[in-house]
């Protein structure tokens, strides 16, 4: 697995995203893609950056997976502290009910 990167914005407050393909492309060739995709969502897009608009449409027509946290299978906060260093759970693991859903009564 090959992992590339859209940035959008400054370092302070830009955003990026991360794609990953199962094929090694040259960064001159992920470019163009980025360009192409960029023309056909430009006018158009719905998502909250134009960088994820992109990395969605590269994900729709490229073969490339578009990196988000509902991909994630775990994430572990560290720290020099014992007791800052932790699991993250997701709401679903803690029971909580998602987006959408209401609790149930009980």
């Amino acid at each position: 697995m090959h992992f590339y990167e859209i940035h959008e914005g400054d370092e302070d407050i830009g955003t990026a995203v991360l794609l990953a393909h199962e094929e090694r492309m040259e960064p001159v060739e992920f470019f163009e893609l980025v360009k192409k995709a960029r023309t056909l969502v430009m006018d158009s897009y719905e998502e909250e950056s134009l960088a994820e608009a992109i990395a969605n449409e590269l994900q729709r027509s490229g073969g490339f997976t578009h990196v988000t946290d509902s991909l994630l299978v775990a994430s572990v906060n560290v720290d020099e502290k014992e007791e800052n260093t932790y699991l993250f759970m997701s709401r679903e693991e803690n029971g909580e009910p998602q987006d959408g859903e209401e609790e149930a009564d009980g």
